[in-house]
């Protein structure tokens, strides 16, 4: 895929799941208002969401620029995509949406918004697990099965990986 068009495509998946899912959906469960929240809470659920968004944002870079495709599952990448963040975790999009979730949960003060969080987190893992998983196996192999046992899912290492 030309580096142009998995640009666009991963700008639009962007708004269409991303901005949603981190930023509308919260919003939307909190009823467009903020709870009361104590000032140092609020100034960590900042914090959580500009990281989560950093981490995403630097997952769809690398999906452009190392993958030469989208993360839109109708657009893949054509290369195993293992740098940056992805040395450290196997999906840093996801946990970066999660934690920008849960970010939004400090802010907000909304019961509601905790549960979405964790809601969000159970779809999102499944959906690893049983699409996204068997599908990179069957694309990359044995490039997948080693990256896999080497890179943990959800909890980043220490240190990153060395293909």
């Amino acid at each position: 895929m030309r580096t142009s068009a998995a640009a666009l495509g991963s700008a639009l998946f962007f708004l269409a799941a991303p901005v949603v899912v981190a930023g509308v959906l919260p919003w939307w469960l909190a009823g467009w208002s903020p709870g009361r929240t104590a000032p140092p809470l609020a100034v960590l659920g900042g914090v959580l969401v500009a990281g989560g968004a950093a981490v995403v944002g630097d997952a769809f870079v690398r999906f452009v620029r190392d993958g030469r495709g989208t993360p839109a599952p109708v657009a893949p990448t054509e290369r195993l995509v293992v740098g940056g963040l992805y040395r450290f975790v196997r999906n840093p999009m996801y946990v970066g949406v999660v934690t920008a979730i849960v970010g939004q949960a400090l802010l907000l003060g909304r019961l509601s918004v905790w549960l979405y969080a964790g809601l969000a987190w159970l779809v999102m893992a499944a959906f690893v697990r049983w699409h996204e998983e068997p599908n990179l196996r069957a694309r990359f192999g044995i490039d997948y099965e080693a990256y896999k046992h080497a890179v943990p899912a959800w909890v980043p290492r220490t240190r990153p990986w060395e293909p």
